[in-house]
């Protein structure tokens, strides 16, 4: 729709010159596009942080302001007004560029461009508000102080996870199909029709729901400590603790939230609670920008404590990345016959889809009850624990994926494809192992990801912490592009063909995949020593 060249002039091009894509990619203005200068992950970034940052704008909103039911409420309708755009500009002649007459294919307008990425913004917004709080809206539903409903609560994370990947799996399949045989209206239409039901369902349940008030802005109240305890820097913290000031109700002083323990490290920051001579002597102690309350120190304290955790996730997601990325390079160079049918090697990630939906079952109703037995814990194993188990796994992906690379440029070698760039007689299907194993990796680290930072956060950050959760997932990416850019930067000089070539017959792929498994193996050590010394959340 987007281009004046059609896709076989744009190919001849790319044959001829090498300068532009292969595929009929075109620029915004319809033209061929560079290869070097456009594309890849530099663009990819722009997409994800679109996806992955929203969260923080919806997470605020509902810890703050809104609450989580009316933040998914809302956010809902603004993602399904985004589908109805875009089903509207892929349906209404005036809305959708001309269709294309043999090879000339007219551009969009203005105007429709405007109305097209007008639904995708709002997608994207609507995207942030859903993300961080269906989760955690979802758990506010059991109560914490009922140990039937703890258990309960852990196996909603676990299904929640799994809805998640049949809904991948629908639009991946079927939806991809309705678009390439019905067209992108009833694509984009089918979706939206299912986006309204939704809403609908969501809002009949509202007289079963259970309700957590916000408790204002998380973030200003960060900033308070940070600022209070700066000013009364030169203060000693007492060593009696109950002289700091907080209320002496079980409840915090933020409304609807309870009082976190008091800790005894980072006592830099107790200093923000400390009642100076002329706070006392005029009894106002008022001024939340220089004196907070414990529950408000203990929460920056908990985000801090958390966050080498939190940190360790990136290199866990950068790992997932491969699966679109690298795993479907390696994909293109093996055998993906079967009988006349060729496999495409971005179908391959369906693997990892259905490893999620069928170990989900399998965790929630035979391993957590046998390991129940041996840990005594209510759940099975710990949220650490069960992240720990992940990150092991997904190391054991990348040590799949290399063993399976080196027996792939064996075959090359062996077969005198290193100049011809072409697939060797070695099944995709052996591409399943390591996909299956980055699904497994999913169900341990992803799922216990997501519970970790509800369970952990403090009772009025729960969004904010979930939001901060997915925002691993976008410096995962991030991550990665920048690991195969320094890669290919630094095995290509002098001339080299470098690790990660046009032709990957040439190259070492394998060693990209141990690089990974290093990586893995390094950032599960580092995850190791935090996990020991991290000091779980407290309420007295």
């Amino acid at each position: 729709m987007l281009g004046q060249l059609s896709v076989s002039d744009i190919y001849l091009q790319n044959e001829n010159n090498g300068v532009h894509t292969g595929d009929g990619s075109v620029d915004i203005n319809g033209k061929p596009v560079l290869k070097q200068k456009t594309g890849n992950w530099k663009a990819c970034s722009f997409i994800l942080g679109t996806c992955y940052f929203t969260p923080l704008i919806g997470a605020t909103l509902a810890d703050a302001y809104w609450g989580r039911y009316w933040t998914i409420f809302v956010f809902s309708t603004i993602y399904f007004i985004g589908m109805c755009t875009l089903t509207l500009s892929a349906s209404i002649p005036v809305l959708k560029p001309p269709e294309c007459t043999g090879s000339l294919c007219p551009p969009a307008t203005p105007a429709q461009y405007g109305i097209f990425y007008f639904g995708l913004y709002l997608i994207a917004l609507g995207t942030g508000g859903i993300k961080p709080c269906v989760s955690s809206f979802g758990a506010d539903q059991f109560d914490d102080t009922d140990p039937m409903e703890r258990v309960k609560k852990g196996s909603f994370f676990n299904w929640f996870y799994f809805s998640i990947n049949i809904g991948s799996l629908v639009s991946s399949s079927l939806m991809v199909y309705v678009q390439d045989k019905a067209g992108w209206g009833l694509g984009f239409g089918i979706p939206a029709l299912f986006m309204g039901v939704a809403i609908a369902t969501f809002f009949s349940g509202t007289p079963l729901y259970r309700f957590q008030r916000p408790a204002g802005s998380p973030v200003t109240r960060m900033c308070q400590v940070m600022v209070a305890s700066f000013r009364k820097r030169n203060l000693k913290v007492p060593q009696d603790s109950s002289l700091l000031h907080e209320t002496q109700e079980k409840h915090s002083a933020i409304d609807g939230t309870w009082r976190p323990a008091h800790g005894n490290e980072l006592k830099c920051l107790d200093k923000a609670a400390i009642k100076s001579e002329a706070e006392i002597k005029s009894g106002d102690f008022t001024d939340p920008w220089r004196l907070c309350t414990v529950t408000q120190v203990e929460e920056l304290k908990i985000l801090i404590r958390m966050f080498p955790i939190w940190a360790t996730g990136i290199v866990f997601f950068a790992v997932q990345a491969q699966m679109s990325t690298i795993f479907v390079e390696q994909g293109m160079l093996m055998d993906r016959k079967i009988g006349s049918f060729n496999i495409p090697p971005a179908s391959m990630t369906s693997v990892d889809v259905i490893s999620v939906i069928f170990w989900v079952p399998v965790y929630d109703m035979i391993i957590v009850p046998v390991a129940r037995k041996f840990t005594g814990r209510e759940r099975g194993f710990s949220d650490l624990q069960r992240m720990g188990i992940g990150l092991f796994i997904s190391m054991l992906s990348m040590t799949a994926a290399a063993l399976l690379e080196i027996k792939r440029l064996q075959l090359v070698k062996e077969l005198g494809l290193v100049d011809d760039a072409g697939a060797v007689p070695l099944s995709i299907f052996w591409q399943i192992p390591q996909y299956t194993l980055i699904g497994t990796a999913e169900i341990f680290t992803a799922i216990g990801q997501i519970e970790f930072f509800y369970e952990q956060s403090p009772d009025s950050m729960r969004s904010l912490c979930s939001a901060l959760g997915l925002l691993t997932t976008s410096l995962g990416d991030y991550l990665s592009s920048f690991i195969l850019s320094t890669v290919t930067y630094f095995t290509t000089t002098g001339g080299k063909t470098g690790w990660i070539p046009d032709n990957l017959n040439m190259g070492h792929l394998d060693y990209l995949f141990w690089l990974l498994a290093g990586l893995s193996f390094f950032n599960l050590l580092i995850y190791t020593v935090s996990a020991m010394r991290y000091k779980e959340k407290k309420t007295p």
